[in-house]
């Protein structure tokens, strides 16, 4: 038990929470971060892997949304530059779709909405002779091609995790949040690792971002009542082998008025997704659906010349989105904006709850948390987090492909493949990571693909990584290149180190 206070425990590590307690941290409170599991372990690290602005939020009127959404778009994409990457959409057309005026129209204002710098315009596309045609049916003849972001959401989470505890916070994973009141002018928190320690934090605020579990906190662990509540919808994805040729992506509307997005992925794979369907059960049990598997399978062979079957699909993963209820009747019309709603006492020890939000706004979410707490921490500094890089992300004009050509150069001896790896995910960091080696030797033992047990023991000492699916899971994508075998293998491996140290 602290015997002086926090200013904040932190009571999720999703993209919101560590987003939060980065920027309070840089603000000069001290904050705890409380995560029942790994970072990102529940939707942060399982969506649709876009920093974008919502196109079709625009069929909806969230004007505002999608235009802070554009704005960090930039933003992010100057602050992670390793992690973050443009890439092109493809969105082909035919007549019984949206009309073609709306989608150039939306384009447009899509285009111009955010401030674009760093991104190349939209435009028309005569899919009959532009090779991005070469995989779908005959009968796409025309298409519009428009910019977005990729990032890998579960580093990103790591990253802000990893700033926070660079400016002293203090980051507790697989660390739950047992029960918290209010007393002796502070906020009591009891909170059990999983190995069943206790630890008592004592705290002048809380903020809850649990995601799906928002609700949960407030009414069972906190006490307290809500007027909101957040709507539960499942969106799922499917991995399969890249089928086309180029760098682009594809977004296609499908006679449900959905779109699915058709990404490439990890270098030779491609991610097809999402659905948008009501959940009602455990966030943790999530899991997706042959229906859901045969509705993206469907969507993709409707356009696409090489037909997909189910014995393609590779992976599988679903997420629980955590949306403010707004009451729509449609789960794809719930808006992704966010809420805050703030419970104090006596005009003391609040409670922020978050309700909704979406990976691409949790910087701007965060700092409208902030303004949100600012009357009880009036020493508080200013807002700092729109112009600084993320761990890693400080790479010159924000130039990753240099950046890489300048690591391939100084770590001549170790295979390119391997080092833009390292580039990718570490960025700057890297060359932390490679300090000393000299060959491949020492890197330590191979695991399969580009696993190395340097990396492996790296990312026990600097990101809180601790079973086999933080690494080959979420830190890095490494299960999908590796056996079943040799995942077992790794396993068996990580095991048997742990019981040693």
């Amino acid at each position: 038990m602290q015997s002086d206070p926090v200013d904040l425990l932190v009571v999720g590590g999703g993209i919101n929470g560590v987003g939060i307690a980065r920027d309070a941290a840089g603000r000069g409170l001290s904050v705890v971060l409380c995560e029942k599991g790994d970072l990102g372990q529940g939707t942060s690290s399982r969506s649709g892997k876009l920093i974008h602005g919502g196109l079709r939020y625009l069929e909806y009127y969230e004007f505002r949304l999608v235009r802070e959404a554009l704005i960090e778009r930039e933003v992010l994409l100057r602050a992670a530059p390793h992690i973050i990457w443009p890439m092109r959409f493809v969105l082909p057309h035919r007549r019984e779709q949206r009309p073609a005026w709306m989608i150039r129209l939306g384009l447009l204002l899509y285009d111009h909405l955010g401030g674009r710098q760093l991104l190349p315009l939209s435009r028309r596309l005569d899919l009959s002779c532009d090779p991005a045609g070469r995989t779908l049916k005959p009968e796409f003849k025309t298409g519009f091609e428009y910019s977005d972001c990729w990032v890998d959401d579960a580093r990103l989470v790591l990253l802000n995790a990893l700033d926070a505890a660079a400016r002293k916070a203090t980051i507790l994973t697989r660390t739950a949040l047992v029960k918290a009141r209010r007393e002796n002018g502070a906020w009591q928190a009891d909170l059990r690792s999983d190995s069943g320690t206790m630890t008592r934090v004592r705290a002048r605020g809380m903020v809850n971002a649990a995601g799906p579990w928002v609700e949960q906190v407030i009414s069972q662990n906190v006490g307290l009542n809500s007027s909101h509540r957040v709507r539960l919808v499942k969106g799922s994805h499917i991995v399969v082998p890249k089928f086309w040729e180029g760098p682009q992506a594809y977004l296609f509307q499908n006679d449900d008025r959905r779109v699915v997005f058709v990404n490439p992925y990890e270098g030779d794979l491609c991610l097809i997704g999402t659905t948008d369907i009501p959940y009602s059960g455990e966030a943790d049990a999530v899991a997706i659906s042959e229906d859901e598997i045969r509705y993206l399978l469907r969507v993709v062979n409707r356009f696409c010349v090489h037909p997909l079957q189910r014995s393609d699909v590779v992976h599988s993963f679903s997420g629980v989105r955590p949306l403010f209820d707004d009451n729509a009747e449609n789960p794809s019309a719930v808006t992704r904006d966010y809420v805050f709603e703030v419970n104090d006492a006596d005009g003391a020890l609040p409670l922020l709850s978050v309700f909704g939000g979406k990976i691409t706004t949790f910087r701007k979410l965060s700092e409208h948390a902030l303004d949100r707490l600012k009357p009880f921490f009036p020493r508080m500094a200013r807002p700092w987090t729109s112009g600084v890089a993320l761990p890693g992300g400080d790479i010159e004009e924000a130039d990753f492909d240099a950046f890489s050509a300048r690591l391939r150069h100084e770590y001549a001896v170790i295979p390119r493949d391997l080092i833009e790896h390292y580039a990718r995910l570490y960025g700057t960091r890297a060359r932390e990571l490679l300090d000393g080696v000299r060959s491949t030797v020492d890197l330590g033992r191979h695991f399969g693909g580009m696993l190395y047990q340097r990396e492996v023991e790296f990312l026990q000492r600097k990101e809180w990584a601790s079973t086999a699916d933080d690494i080959l899971e979420r830190r890095t994508k490494h299960a999908l290149h590796l056996t079943p075998q040799q995942r077992q293998a790794f396993a068996n491996w990580l095991g048997s180190a742990g019981r040693a140290a």
